[in-house]
């Protein structure tokens, strides 16, 4: 589990396809002194996703993502480059500063618009409709793993703002409109809507 908090802005240093192209290699930068460290099978939330370190270097690890992860989240379109970002687990004491997050993709949902808002940034962002459902004003929802808080739905449409802090430590600094985004619902949204089918 995670909690949104990025603690990391990591960049693609290598892709290599493997199974015929169903399986991509990834080789990540990572910002963190002690990457090396890490334990081999961690888990690490990458904008969102959460993937298995299944090598690891004084300052990258590599993971490796299925045919299924690619066909749900932006994985498939990162290329050499690529600032992405990055959140260690969860630990049992550590300070939930944003929301639960699984970094289990929901889908993908692309940005419409960014327009400046006093000092910070308003996002614009449209998600399939199966998704739409799930988002509420004030809710929490996981955009490239950041935990925010909506501020207004409308249809299948949702705004947040992006202050000047988190645009300088995740990739919302790089972001432009038109480019796709992992979504991760909030849990609880999951949950009521599941309980009232059957209400």
């Amino acid at each position: 589990m995670f909690t949104g908090i990025i603690t990391g802005l990591g960049e693609i240093r290598a892709i290599t396809p493997l199974a015929e192209g169903q399986i991509m290699r990834l080789v990540i930068g990572a910002p963190w002194p002690e990457t090396a460290e890490i334990p081999l099978g961690a888990s690490i939330a990458c904008s969102g996703c959460c993937l298995t370190a299944v090598e690891l270097g004084p300052d990258w690890f590599a993971a490796e993502a299925s045919a299924e992860t690619l066909s749900k989240t932006t994985l498939g379109q990162w290329v050499v480059g690529s600032k992405i970002n990055l959140e260690r687990p969860l630990k049992i004491g550590d300070e939930l500063g944003g929301h639960i997050v699984s970094g289990h993709v929901d889908g993908v949902g692309r940005v419409i618009a960014a327009t400046p808002d006093h000092g910070s940034t308003r996002w614009r962002f449209d998600v399939p409709s199966e998704l739409a459902r799930y988002i509420a004003p004030k809710g929490s929802v996981a955009i490239n793993g950041v935990s925010l808080t909506v501020n207004e739905v409308e249809g299948c449409t949702f705004g947040v703002n992006i202050i000047p802090h988190t645009a300088q430590v995740t990739n919302f600094g790089v972001l432009e409109v038109g480019d796709a985004v992992n979504i991760e619902i909030d849990t609880v949204a999951r949950y009521v809507a599941r309980l009232r089918e059957f209400s």
